[in-house]
């Protein structure tokens, strides 16, 4: 039988590989808007990524964050769950997102050319939910994953930099939440201090293609523009992202809609990051407020 928090989640469009695991698969927004022709994810302007052939998924809905701006719920933790193997998940992958996209295939929106494209992913996001580092078997899952085609984005949080370095994705997002370790555990509300191991994390960026995601909150974490650029510096990541925090799902019980920045506010920080190191803003996208910088060679 499928877990509670499963249960409540599967509601919401979620695809579990298995009932007693919380890895799962879930289409964003963006997949389904491009898969009816429509726009797609920044991801695809900065880095090419077709929107209607990425699959969003998580090994694991642990996490060992409770960050105020996150919109996950983290009641939907299932502490009984069964970690699959690598194997089964790469094996339920096709099957899953196809499930979750079958409702498309009779839209006029949809041609069939693009939905039998969807239906052949060619990229994974491990960002759905969670810390995919808190999965024990991930380098082994990234390593799968690029034998049977995908090329894969890994999201993580950067609390174990000794998984991080095991790992192998076509590229490494590490999420900076603030700008000093006071900050970040008043926004990150962690299990234990992990601020020393997200530094070991940045500090491993400089010898893959890398990214250092920002989540910007007005108010909350928009401060020290300096401090960020400094630990952005000595990173060596090839790519910053500066997001707004969007005011949506479980994040609404902690936050307020005026934490949600204007894509104004955005740009202008980005630019302040951009003015104490050497990256470049390089191009942005409005509509999902975010802001890319590149280092500079």
């Amino acid at each position: 039988m499928p877990s509670p928090p499963c249960k409540a989640l599967r509601s919401q469009g979620y695809q579990f590989v298995a009932p007693d695991s919380s890895a799962a698969v879930k289409p964003c927004l963006w997949c389904k808007s491009a898969l009816k022709g429509g726009k797609k994810c920044y991801k695809h302007q900065f880095y090419g990524i077709e929107s209607h052939r990425c699959v969003q998924m998580t090994p694991t809905l642990r996490c060992n964050h409770r960050c105020l701006f996150c919109w996950r719920s983290f009641e939907h933790e299932y502490p009984g769950e069964r970690d699959c193997s690598p194997a089964e998940i790469v094996g339920r992958i096709p099957d899953l997102q196809k499930r979750a996209l079958s409702g498309y295939k009779v839209s006029p929106y949809v041609s069939s050319d693009r939905f039998s494209e969807a239906l052949s992913p060619q990229h994974v996001a491990i960002s759905l939910s969670g810390e995919p580092t808190l999965y024990p078997r991930l380098p082994e899952l990234i390593d799968l994953l690029a034998r049977a085609g995908y090329s894969t984005f890994l999201v993580s949080n950067g609390t174990r930099p000794w998984i991080i370095e095991q790992c192998a994705p076509f590229q490494t997002y590490i999420s900076l939440p603030a700008p000093d370790r006071a900050s970040y555990l008043a926004i990150c509300r962690p299990v234990e201090d992990f601020w020393d191991q997200i530094g070991e994390s940045l500090g491993l960026l400089s010898r893959r293609r890398s990214a250092v995601r920002i989540t910007l909150v007005q108010g909350l974490n928009d401060t020290a523009p300096e401090r960020y650029a400094a630990l952005i510096q000595e990173s060596g990541a090839g790519f910053v992202e500066v997001k707004g925090y969007m005011y949506l799902g479980y994040s609404r019980k902690r936050l307020r809609r005026e934490n949600m920045p204007g894509h104004d506010h955005v740009r202008a920080f980005a630019g302040a990051i951009a003015g104490n190191c050497d990256y470049q803003v390089t191009d942005e996208n409005p509509g999902s407020r975010v802001v890319l910088l590149e280092r500079q060679t």
